[in-house]
């Protein structure tokens, strides 16, 4: 498997799951955009090592109405064109719950949807008007809390944004197969993130979660993106509008 004629856009490419999915498909040679909102050096460290002409480097604030448009045309303009998108970057609160105050609910809905769905969902829009016709990829990373909700109920805006990202993706996939576009989504479990290790603390501690696992152990992001690559690859096209769970065994479906 190559990514070598690959020019791919990862959104939230600056830490995390999109570090190690713009790292890894740099490395199986495709060039990357990688995405970031404000830590250029966690972005330019992912792609550490990685020739210049296949290391792009793209700012968009995806809490913004417009960012993800902006972000997108600048990734065209700077590449020539792109073959795929990977629709990874989301944010989690552990606020804005059922016995939290009326201002934080609005507010950590407001934000969330802004950035899950709003701006995931613009991106896709972009997306599927650039790749229609000549065909390409997009992954989206969701979580297994699109299934089934989340332990914590104060992150209860964020599994509500990935289930509607999810069925974004889905219907994208649906809509748009025979202009050859791919649509892969991705739903991890709990990764060794800090995102994850975050949750963890809200549970009483990452020993907690991890007992709940039936591997015992979180999932390793550099997993993901070694899927996230194959999916980007194209090899398996009936595998588009499918949804991958991630997780160690701990939720079979």
């Amino acid at each position: 498997m190559t990514l070598d004629e690959k020019t791919v856009l990862v959104t939230g490419a600056s830490k995390g799951i999109g570090a190690c999915i713009a790292r890894e498909a740099a490395l199986q040679g495709a060039r990357v955009v990688a995405h970031y909102g404000r830590d250029r050096a966690g972005a330019e460290a992912a792609l550490d090592g990685i020739p210049p002409d296949r290391a792009f480097f793209v700012q968009g604030d995806l809490a913004q109405h417009d960012g993800a448009d902006r972000l997108f045309a600048q990734a065209v303009e700077m590449t020539g064109g792109l073959t795929g998108v990977v629709n990874n970057a989301a944010i989690m609160r552990f606020d804005g719950g059922i016995d939290d105050d009326a201002q934080a609910w609005d507010d950590v809905w407001q934000e969330t949807f802004q950035v899950n769905v709003h701006s995931a969902a613009r991106l896709l829009r972009a997306a599927v008007h650039h790749l229609r016709g000549k065909g390409g990829q997009i992954v989206g990373i969701s979580s297994w809390s699109a299934q089934k909700g989340v332990t914590n109920p104060r992150s209860i805006a964020y599994a509500a944004s990935k289930a509607a990202f999810k069925a974004t993706l889905q219907t994208i996939a649906t809509g748009y197969a025979r202009e050859g576009i791919e649509t892969y989504i991705i739903a991890p479990g709990v990764v060794d993130t800090q995102m994850s290790r975050d949750f963890a603390q809200s549970q009483g501690g990452r020993h907690i979660v991890e007992d709940r696992l039936a591997m015992g152990a979180f999932v390793p992001p550099e997993e993901i993106a070694r899927l996230t690559a194959f999916c980007l690859s194209g090899t398996c096209r009936q595998l588009s509008g499918g949804t991958i769970d991630i997780n160690g065994a701990s939720y079979i479906r």
